[in-house]
């Protein structure tokens, strides 16, 4: 998309009962962090356009329940074919503002469009129970209902998978939606309802986008016309949707951040851990709520990982995202900021870099929001960088001695979203997921959920949960009618 075409789609954002339009509010630049330029200013909704759009939302959301469910998932399979035709297009937009390398760019439209795919297989596996009376001549039918409008709000590391993620589960069980993408970078979300709204031939009102920062994400939260807030973002953020969704007792699913550790036990195969724990902590410049944040490796093998890691740590590309780079700029200089105070205060706290270092300039653009993937040595589980989210690409290695210990640091975090394990032994492996406080753990290999299985993180790192059975199954509310037909 060329840059006149992102400052035209940019301009008229707000989507409304199936039109879209410049909002009021003020408008907030869009950065490319490749450049360190701005690629286009986005006016951001006002609380009377929020308030516009959950009526639009709330009218249409009857008679779309009322749509065969065949139907609904229909329109998922036609909006995931029209994806699959801009594939392109929406992978440079996402390299363009979030600054993810191309290849993964490209990954995480396939992804949004296995969210739809997926989904729409529901369309004829919606069930109820039916359960014996209490009294003669009479059967309970337990049937699943939507829960009628459902406010999406999205984050900026993966904007496209995330909207498709909640978009998906939300309109195939009879609901309504009004999407909320980051106001870091909501360029490819409005391209993509663009698309939508062209060429899929959803009903008006069904699906609605609006824009801007916390402001809209507040006015959407506050509104008693909201049903659910599905909310993917920083922990801090997510307990303030929850405690504002109270007062309306609107129903709420986050997913928050995560810490995640890696367990490389002594008889882990290490080509095997070092390639995938290195993916998992770099894998869109660390951004990412399910990176390695923290590894934990068995003494007798702490040494060799440790080289072998630096290896494959020093060997990454860092670079223009749009060439080939295996590592890209950080998403803006807010990120940039936090990853270098982690490492400041890492560095204070008494650990060593390994490798890697803070002003990272990538010559072609000086511009850029660079920073070097950075490994740490003689750190301790105290320390913040042990402790606290980073979401950004330093990781520290500390030896342990005993899967106990291993355990210990693992469990003793506010967070509880994924975990990773690398052992050759059964009884090791299952004595770790047995004790892991974690909603997802991976056993010899990293990152990547699949669609039909369940997102979900323990503790502070949310509550409720996406994907699979499960999670469609949240989207929807059990109304019982008892059939007495005598």
């Amino acid at each position: 998309m060329s840059s006149t075409a992102i400052v035209d789609v940019a301009s008229t954002p707000q989507l409304i009962d199936g039109a879209f339009s410049a909002p009021a509010g003020s408008a907030i630049e869009v950065i490319d962090p490749t450049r360190g330029v701005p690629l286009a200013p986005v006016p951001s909704s006002t609380r009377a356009d929020v308030d516009d759009a959950l009526r639009a939302a709330s009218r249409a959301q009857p008679e779309w329940s009322r749509t065969p469910a065949r139907e609904r998932g229909q329109h998922l399979r036609a909006i995931a074919d029209l994806f699959a035709a801009h594939r392109d297009e929406l992978a440079a937009l996402l390299t363009a503002e979030v600054g993810k390398p191309a290849a993964q760019a490209r990954g995480e439209v396939e992804f949004a469009e296995s969210f739809l795919r997926y989904n729409a297989e529901w369309d004829t596996r919606l069930e109820g129970e039916i359960l014996p009376g209490d009294v003669r001549g009479e059967v309970v039918h337990l049937m699943r209902a939507p829960l009628g409008v459902v406010a999406a709000i999205c984050p900026w590391n993966f904007p496209l998978a995330v909207f498709c993620r909640k978009m998906g589960p939300a309109l195939l069980t009879g609901n309504t939606v009004v999407v909320k993408p980051s106001e870091v970078t909501p360029l490819t979300t409005i391209a993509a309802l663009r698309l939508v709204a062209e060429h899929a031939a959803l009903p008006p009102g069904v699906l609605n986008l609006v824009t801007g920062g916390p402001e809209t994400g507040a006015a959407l939260v506050e509104n008693p016309l909201t049903n659910l807030v599905s909310f993917t973002g920083h922990r801090d953020t997510g307990k303030s949707v929850m405690a504002t969704a109270a007062q309306n007792l609107t129903r709420v699913s986050l997913e928050l951040g995560g810490k995640a550790p890696a367990i490389v036990w002594k008889d882990a195969d290490l080509d095997l851990a070092v390639a995938a724990i290195v993916e998992a902590r770099h894998f869109n410049a660390g951004q990412v709520c399910t990176s390695a944040e923290r590894v934990l490796v068995h003494r007798s093998v702490a040494d060799d990982f440790t080289e072998r890691y630096v290896a494959a740590v020093e060997a990454l590309r860092v670079g223009d995202p749009a060439e080939g780079a295996d590592v890209g700029p950080m998403v803006d200089q807010k990120q940039l900021r936090k990853t270098r105070s982690a490492l400041d205060r890492a560095t204070a706290e008494g650990a060593t870099v390994l490798t890697g270092r803070d002003g990272t300039v990538v010559e072609k653009f000086p511009d850029g929001y660079w920073f070097a993937p950075t490994v740490l040595g003689n750190v301790n589980p105290g320390m913040s960088i042990m402790r606290d989210e980073t979401f950004g690409p330093v990781t520290p290695i500390y030896p342990i001695s005993s899967l106990d210990e291993a355990l210990r640091i693992a469990n003793d975090s506010r967070y509880g979203l994924s975990a990773y394990v690398f052992s050759r032994d059964y009884q090791s492996v299952m004595h770790t997921v047995n004790d892991l406080q974690f909603g997802e753990i991976y056993v010899n290999r990293t990152l990547g959920e699949s669609v039909h299985a369940h997102h979900a993180g323990f503790k502070e790192s949310g509550i409720g949960g996406e994907d699979g059975k499960w999670g469609l199954l949240r989207y929807t509310q059990i109304k019982t009618v008892y059939h007495h037909y005598q």
